[in-house]
């Protein structure tokens, strides 16, 4: 007898601890065939997520999810994270031209990757909600388009000229502050804005009782229709290799499951609508189908 054909799923997922023992095969199924995308960062490949619909199941920003979502994109959240993470640390400044704040904000330049990314959003949000920052009256400079080809930057975002670049811009004086997803790139003269980020983290995990969540992972709602049993096992396999990594003495992980993020999502949401990525605001329950919505329950 013929072994059963396993269902195969064109995947975009990064190498993490936590999904190392997926990629590398030592978590296996019998119901599933992963197909995994030769993209050497996961946000490369975010776009072809959101405008061409290219994998079947994809690690994808939350921000970015939440802004498809909004805008129709037959897109289904699974309640698994892949990177949770506070912000704090990655607004950053040059502080040979002299201190700044949180609260010094206002009418200032500041330098982001792009507008709409999650780093960014969340970090916007904390300044937005903690320390009254108008983000109007702020010069945002940008060096990349929206993942998402329906959103338009608000009007006082602009493009950075061909051939700048971020770090070079922040040590010149061409801007005050910059959003960057590493940090403060090992350079003494760079110091973050919050002057103890984890002090400032810790305060707002108690006030919001959440986590910042960065990646999620999706499924298209076709894959669903049509494989519902096919994303449940990837699911499986990602809790498997999680626990494989824990084994290993791994760090503790965001939990899974859509009551334990459902907070998580809430902030997420609210920021999207404050900050006008999103029109109308989404309820957590809209994110999932009758499939994900119990995945890890």
């Amino acid at each position: 007898m013929n072994a059963t054909r396993r269902i195969p799923l064109h995947m975009l997922l990064d190498t993490y601890p936590s999904t190392a023992a997926l990629k590398d095969g030592t978590v296996k199924s019998d119901l599933v065939e992963l197909d995994f995308a030769d993209v050497p960062r996961a946000n490369n490949g975010f776009k072809r997520v959101v405008r061409d619909l290219e994998f079947d199941v994809a690690e994808l920003a939350i921000i970015t999810f939440l802004m498809a979502k909004a805008r129709g994109k037959p897109l289904v959240l699974l309640p698994a994270v892949l990177i949770g993470r506070f912000q704090h640390p990655y607004i950053i400044y040059n502080a040979e031209r002299g201190p700044l704040s949180p609260h010094d904000l206002n009418g200032k330049r500041i330098g982001l990757r792009s507008y709409s990314v999650t780093t960014a959003t969340w970090v916007r949000g904390i300044l937005q909600s903690d320390f009254g920052l108008d983000l109007s009256s702020v010069q945002w400079t940008t060096f990349e388009e929206p993942h998402v080809a329906e959103f338009v930057d608000p009007s006082n975002v602009r493009r950075a000229a061909q051939g700048k670049d971020l770090m070079q811009m922040l040590l010149d004086g061409e801007i005050d502050a910059a959003i960057v997803g590493g940090g403060t790139k090992g350079d003494p003269r760079i110091k973050t804005l919050f002057e103890d980020p984890a002090a400032e983290a810790r305060a707002w995990h108690e006030r919001n009782h959440a986590i910042q969540i960065n990646h999620m992972l999706v499924a298209k709602e076709s894959v669903l229709a049509a494989h519902p049993e096919a994303v449940r096992e990837v699911f499986r396999l990602l809790e498997e290799s999680r626990r494989v990594a824990a084994e290993k003495g791994g760090k503790a992980e965001p939990a899974f499951g859509l009551e334990a993020n459902r907070r998580n999502l809430e902030i997420a949401i609210d920021y999207c609508v404050r900050q006008n990525l999103i029109a109308r605001r989404l309820s957590v329950d809209e994110l999932f189908d009758d499939t994900t919505r119990v995945l890890g329950a």
